[in-house]
């Protein structure tokens, strides 16, 4: 049987579908009560029955209405589809972004899922499960919220931006990061750091805040969001010509990414542990 590439749109909208549900699932569990909280990499970094039970919901879902695609997710791993090769689908997932802030009843986390196909992520939604916020992207087709399309900021002044970042939980990484972070603080306006990955590049899509960067950050992490604030216009990559990914994510638009990057690669961002 012949593969057939399927449109970026198709894929959204089964993405936005899947999401919808699956962050139906994550506000109704909060409302509950966490429950069976666990650790993973660190005592700090916290895993919930909901993260499970949501992956798993995302999981049928998409196994359901696509059983050849194959899934990344960040609780269970890979679970491999039954097409290989061109046009071959593999969705990205986080369920719950931001475990932490749920953990705390902090309302900034979320549900991100992300469409790649041969290795390229061309569809893409993040919905806040707490607040019901959406962001959708399509490669080459724009990024939105509520039907308003996404530009990013017209900052071009760092001094000026208000810049978004997060840490990680191995205390080591964590020094290392409030180095830099020392060594940044003085050339901007002001940090945030909200504590979800795909809201963070999400509001920086929508210009909420100038520009973001972190490192450490997996692709079920980063996928989603990183094609929202790419198709806003924001440049969205590593240090030195390098892929967004584990070793640092920068997105900017394109009169801050280059200062950004330069005070970066100064405080060796990507470096340490």
């Amino acid at each position: 049987m012949v593969s057939t590439r399927p449109s970026a749109d198709e894929l959204l909208e089964l993405a936005l579908r899947v999401a919808r549900e699956a962050a139906g699932t994550a506000r109704r569990m909060r409302t509950e009560g966490v429950s069976a909280v666990a650790t993973k990499s660190t005592v700090t970094d916290v895993v919930t029955a909901a993260d499970r039970a949501v992956e798993r919901q995302v999981v049928a879902a998409l196994r359901e209405a696509r059983p050849a695609d194959s899934v990344l997710g960040e609780e269970y791993g890979t679970a491999v589809g039954t097409v290989a090769g061109p046009g071959s689908v593999r969705w990205i997932l986080d369920p719950i972004d931001g475990t932490v802030n749920y953990l705390y009843g902090l309302p900034q986390y979320a549900v991100s899922l992300a469409a790649e196909v041969d290795g390229e992520v061309v569809a893409g939604v993040v919905i806040n499960a707490a607040t019901g916020d959406e962001w959708t992207a399509t490669r080459g087709g724009g990024a939105w919220r509520d039907g308003r399309r996404l530009a990013g900021s017209t900052e071009t002044d760092l001094g000026q931006a208000l810049v978004g970042t997060g840490f990680g939980y191995d205390p080591a990484r964590r020094s290392h990061q409030a180095n830099v972070l020392a060594g940044l603080i003085a050339h901007v306006r002001d940090i945030r750091r909200f504590g979800a990955a795909a809201l963070d590049l999400c509001l920086a899509a929508e210009g909420r805040v100038d520009a973001y960067y972190e490192k450490g950050l997996n692709a079920w992490d980063h996928a989603a969001g990183g094609l929202v604030a790419t198709e806003a216009g924001l440049r969205v990559a590593g240090l030195d010509g390098a892929p967004a990914g584990l070793d640092l994510v920068i997105a900017a638009p394109p009169a801050l990414f280059e200062p950004l990057h330069e005070r970066l690669a100064k405080l060796d961002a990507a470096g340490g542990p």
